[in-house]
């Protein structure tokens, strides 16, 4: 497990007649931004600054920032255009960095990379939403920390930063000066942690409620993923391959669909799949669904039919029938084990 690290948490700072300043956060947009990630961690510091249910800025002060003050498309398309220019790194005791479908942009703006590493040797504490890892570790700052990417990302992440330590078994990562997340609804669950940090627990469960949602999942679980671990595979056309069948995992398309995706025939697919990963297309499709059930029974309460109904399977009598071949053991004896 990889350790949480508090030594570099901002202390809080006092007025003149000693009750504690806001906390304050600085939100950059990056190019194609995850909404999700964005909207997730701005709700949570929105619900928990005011009383009553009121957004006013009491209790925690945030900035939303771009590099010039440029608009900033999101990968939904939506385009948000009240932003303001990177500020002053002391306005800010926390900075976030939103990142999305921009990551494999390999030339990030000078800019912005020159004033992280001003606000990383200032001490103040840097955060990776979804893919803002990334303009981190272009900045040369997370050499020195363990990182947490989404999973459907490593691959990229890898080859771009070989020599940074990167994990998808955390939702987040605090590794003190850096904090990073996978994304997604992720984001929601770091600032909870922050929230809980320096507000304390009533002041996160005050927006988890307001959320609707039922419990702050901790910075271990591991992500929900399938992830195929590709680092002895060296054509690129099976890596492209298996991304096109995890963004289908619910369907697998025909194998003359994916051979078309990636530019071979069929024949030629089944065979690079042979040669590189020792099964067809079809075989990694199941095992990636079953990979995904074993997440399920060890980080969940849903039950075995549930769970074999969730991976594609009629029953879950086929479901454990396969569970067993592939893992050796029945579901049931994996959960009790867990």
């Amino acid at each position: 497990m990889l350790p949480i690290n508090h030594d570099h948490a901002p202390a809080a700072a006092l007025d003149m007649t000693g009750r504690p300043l806001p906390l304050r956060f600085g939100i950059v947009l990056l190019h194609q931004f995850t909404m999700t990630a964005f909207a997730g961690f701005l709700d949570v510091l929105r619900l928990a600054s005011d009383y009553g249910g009121n957004s006013r800025q009491i209790l925690i002060q945030w900035s939303v920032m771009s590099v010039d003050g440029a608009p900033r498309r999101s990968s939904a398309g939506t385009l948000h255009t009240e932003l303001t220019d990177l500020q002053d790194i002391d306005n800010f005791d926390y900075i976030a960095i939103c990142g999305g479908n921009s990551y494999t942009n390999r030339n990030p703006p000078e800019k912005l990379s020159n004033w992280l590493r001003q606000a990383y040797a200032r001490d103040i504490v840097l955060l990776g939403l979804c893919t803002g890892t990334f303009a981190l570790a272009q900045a040369g700052l997370a050499d020195a920390h363990p990182v947490c990417v989404h999973w459907n990302v490593i691959d990229e992440f890898k080859q771009q930063f070989p020599g940074i330590r990167c994990n998808v078994d955390h939702l987040f990562i605090d590794a003190g000066r850096l904090i990073t997340c996978a994304g997604s609804t992720a984001a929601i669950d770091l600032a909870l942690y922050l929230l809980t940090r320096h507000l304390g627990r009533e002041k996160a469960q005050q927006a988890l409620r307001h959320m609707m949602l039922h419990s702050i999942r901790p910075a271990r679980l591991p992500q929900a993923h399938f992830y195929v671990d590709l680092e002895n595979v060296k054509d690129p056309r099976v890596h492209k391959a298996i991304h096109y069948i995890e963004q289908r995992i619910d369907d697998l398309p025909a194998v003359a669909s994916i051979a078309e995706h990636v530019g071979m025939s069929a024949r030629q697919l089944e065979r690079v799949f042979k040669t590189s990963l020792g099964m067809t297309p079809a075989a990694l499709h199941r095992a990636m669904r079953l990979q995904y059930g074993k997440w399920q029974l060890t980080n969940t309460r849903n039950s075995i039919t549930d769970i074999a109904l969730s991976c594609g399977f009629a029953d879950s009598a086929h479901f454990s029938k396969a569970f067993r071949q592939h893992f050796g053991q029945t579901p049931r004896s994996m959960r009790e084990v867990a």
